[in-house]
């Protein structure tokens, strides 16, 4: 298995798919960095999405996450905190960064 793997999170519909190759991986010694953006933002009222922060390097596209009608600055979520709240950059550092790269 690579070293490290970067996950980029589009929907809500795979949600299991993030948490099970996330959890696979960090058993398998894999670093994991999940960002979330677009309608992938509402991953994160599922309720294990805590679980997955702990496993992995987490963030969220803090403008997807308004524009999905959630509060960027009073509504971070449990897991996150506010630095975690950021652009596409962290997009691009999966891509330059991570040795395997996959969209969920």
């Amino acid at each position: 298995m690579a070293k490290s793997l970067g996950i980029f999170v589009t929907s809500l519909q795979n949600w299991r798919h993030v948490l099970g190759v996330t959890k696979a991986a960090v058993k398998k010694g894999s670093k994991v960095k999940v960002f979330f953006t677009w309608k992938g933002v509402h991953c994160t009222k599922c309720t294990e999405f805590e679980e997955l922060c702990k496993l992995a390097e987490v963030s969220i596209c803090a403008d997807s996450y308004q524009k999905e009608g959630y509060d960027k600055t009073n509504d971070i979520p449990k897991g996150l905190d506010e630095k975690k709240m950021s652009t596409q950059s962290q997009h691009a550092v999966i891509i330059d960064s991570y040795d395997c790269y996959m969209t969920l």
